[in-house]
């Protein structure tokens, strides 16, 4: 088959790229013909060769500023693009104008909308439907989903195809939930071994250390303001307990906020990483409280690797969390003391190394090869 994948941008850093990547790899290694469009891209280590099929990057032009035009512009001319071609399937992992398959990995951004008012003051709620880069993507998920030539939506959890159904009246059958998949060899328990100790003497962290680790772009969606409260009221009861943050995003804001709750020395901004699975193997929880999110790849690594996560039940991942048993779930995450409290409760468990076994047998239910088989046979069907 000849297929065309559409993403904006096309890099190691993310879930949804490194889920891309694995799915070009599994259908070149069958044979099949495979066209990235995207506005910006690194060749991926899946592309080092020695596999059959072929992989073509089409550069798609876009407008970056303002930012409302930079969705519509690269919907605009990736359809430009792909119409002047023949492809038996085209998937897109953004919001387009011209796809079989789409991919709803960002959820639902009318959803979104709704649940970021928790974060937002009352000012900013009442600008928010004016706001001409929502009204844009309002518009080209309204277009997407109720697009004639849209045969199949990819939902990554129940709750994403909930919403689609609830805000835009998609028949059930059109939507298909797979959810993420993990790569269960290189997110291990294994790696707990072979990074714990070096990662922290490269970090300064001592052995003794509790740390949290935070990993995600975009900080303030995903959480971070309400778990520097959290960790602030547990500064003098877990004195040993440290923050790492890592993922792309202006620190300031909330270096500053760490400082003026008086932890800003146990927190730690480290960035964009390459090192994902060194950092979950030296951490002791991951949380990642998000306001909105369709099903966090870093909670599923993390999990994979035998770290208990904290998260909420807003983030589709919580479908394969039992609270307390294999990680721990809060309901709403500006109720920063119920976060402490959950903290507190993990660190002193005493099945704190079973909660992590058992979140490693949670994750081995989402085998990265599974996933990718079952979008191979929607693929499969399409063309029947």
């Amino acid at each position: 088959m000849k297929i065309a994948f559409v993403r904006k941008a096309y890099t190691p850093y993310g879930g949804a790229e490194r889920y891309v990547a694995q799915l070009v790899e599994r259908l070149r290694g069958l044979g099949h013909e495979v066209h990235i469009f995207a506005h910006r891209w690194e060749v991926l280590p899946p592309f080092a060769g020695g596999i059959k099929g072929s992989a073509i990057f089409h550069r798609v032009p876009m407008v970056a500023a303002p930012s409302f035009l930079e969705a519509l512009s690269f919907a605009f001319f990736s359809r430009r693009l792909l119409e002047r071609e023949n492809f038996d399937i085209i998937h897109s992992f953004e919001r387009t104008l011209y796809q079989d398959v789409y991919r709803a990995g960002d959820g639902c951004h009318r959803e979104w909308l709704l649940r970021r008012r928790q974060m937002e003051f009352w000012g900013k709620r009442f600008l928010h439907p004016m706001n001409p880069l929502h009204r844009s993507l309002l518009f080209l998920e309204k277009r997407l989903f109720q697009s004639a030539r849209l045969k199949r939506i990819i939902a990554n959890s129940a709750r994403g195809k909930e919403e689609i159904q609830r805000h835009y009246r998609v028949p059930s059958e059109k939507i298909e939930v797979i959810h993420n998949g993990v790569d269960l060899e290189v997110f291990h328990p294994g790696n707990i071994a072979r990074y714990r100790d070096s990662g922290r003497r490269e970090l300064g962290i001592g052995k003794e250390d509790f740390v949290i680790l935070f990993l995600g772009s975009g900080f303030r969606r995903k959480g971070l303001y309400p778990l520097l409260d959290s960790f602030a009221r547990l500064k003098e009861r877990i004195p040993k307990a440290l923050v790492l943050v890592a993922g792309k995003d202006r620190v300031a804001p909330f270096q500053e906020k760490a400082r003026r709750l008086g932890v800003g020395k146990k927190v730690s901004f480290l960035g964009p990483t390459r090192k994902a699975g060194e950092l979950y193997a030296l951490s002791d929880l991951f949380a990642l409280p998000t306001f909105y999110d369709p099903f966090s790849n870093a909670c599923l690594e993390a999990m994979a690797t035998g770290i208990p996560v904290l998260t909420t039940s807003t983030n589709g991942v919580s479908e394969f969390i039992t609270d307390g048993e294999n990680g721990y779930l809060i309901q709403d995450p500006t109720q920063s003391q119920e976060m402490a409290e959950k903290i507190l409760s993990f660190y002193h468990s005493p099945k704190r190394v079973a909660i992590g076994k058992k979140a490693r047998e949670s994750a081995t239910r989402l085998d990265l090869g599974s996933v990718l088989e079952r979008m191979l046979t929607v693929y499969d069907n399409l063309g029947k």
